[in-house]
């Protein structure tokens, strides 16, 4: 379902921003997902619990997401943050697959 919004430097009224704001957001809902997706999919690959947690690939994401906003002009130290409890996140619902689909 595809739906017209407004671009940000083209609105001109807080309904067009909060209409592209909505939008985003289920755009990023449906990205959210799709990245969930593969959590499942990395749960059901992986061979053992311990090898869900990885620090070193967790702090290449965070790293490169900040790397991403810094060159977007967007808040690096804030972006980060977001990433570091979306990964955590991501590795919780993991480890609760792994768990569910071995038990």
């Amino acid at each position: 379902m595809s739906e017209t919004i407004t671009l940000p430097d083209e609105c001109a009224t807080m309904e067009q921003v909060r209409a592209g704001v909505d939008a985003t957001d289920r755009e990023l809902m449906a990205l959210l997902a799709r990245r969930f997706g593969y959590m499942r999919a990395a749960a059901r690959i992986k061979p053992t619990r311990e090898s869900v947690r990885d620090e070193v690939r967790k702090a290449a994401v965070i790293a490169a997401a900040a790397a991403d906003a810094r060159a977007r002009g967007l808040p690096e130290r804030e972006i980060a943050e977001i990433w570091d409890l979306l990964v955590e996140t991501s590795i919780a619902y993991e480890l609760e697959i792994w768990d569910a689909t071995r038990n």
